[in-house]
C-alpha cells in the first residue's frame, strides 16, 4: 500500500505557504502589469486569503472561506491571460527560489493555470 503526499505536505505545509505567499506578493507587486489591482487591496488580508486558498487548492486542509474566483476577479477590468501567465511566473520563481523541486514548481502551477478560465470569467 502506498500514499501519495499532498503538494500541500512536500512543499512544507501551512507555515512554508504563507512564507511562500509573502514573497510571492512582494514579486507581483513590483510589476507595473500587476500592481494596479492592488491599488485598494488590504495586503495583510490578500496574503492570509491568498496562503488558505493556496493551502487548500494544494490538497492541504480546506481554511479558504473567500468569495470563489469567479466572483472575486470578475470586477478587475482587463485583466488577460498575460496576466495569469506573469502570476504563475512568479510563483513558479518564488517556490524555486525557495529549494522546491521542479517536479512541485510544475504541479503548483498547472493547479494554478486549472483556474484560468475562472480567473479570466470564461
Amino acid at each position: 500500500m502506498t500514499t501519495q503526499t499532498s503538494l500541500y505536505d512536500r512543499l512544507g505545509g501551512a507555515p512554508a505557504i504563507m512564507a511562500a505567499t509573502e514573497i510571492f506578493y512582494r514579486k507581483v507587486l513590483a510589476d507595473p502589469a500587476l500592481v494596479r489591482y492592488f491599488d485598494d487591496v488590504d495586503m495583510d488580508g490578500q496574503i492570509a486569503k491568498q496562503a488558505a486558498f493556496l493551502c487548500m487548492a494544494l490538497g492541504g486542509p480546506t481554511a479558504y472561506t473567500g468569495r470563489d474566483l469567479r466572483t472575486a476577479h470578475g470586477p478587475l477590468s482587463g485583466l488577460t491571460d498575460r496576466h495569469v501567465d506573469l502570476v504563475i511566473g512568479y510563483l513558479a520563481q518564488t517556490l524555486r527560489e525557495l529549494g522546491i523541486p521542479e517536479a512541485d514548481i510544475a504541479a503548483a502551477g498547472a493547479t494554478a493555470d486549472s483556474v484560468r478560465s475562472d480567473i479570466l470569467n470564461r
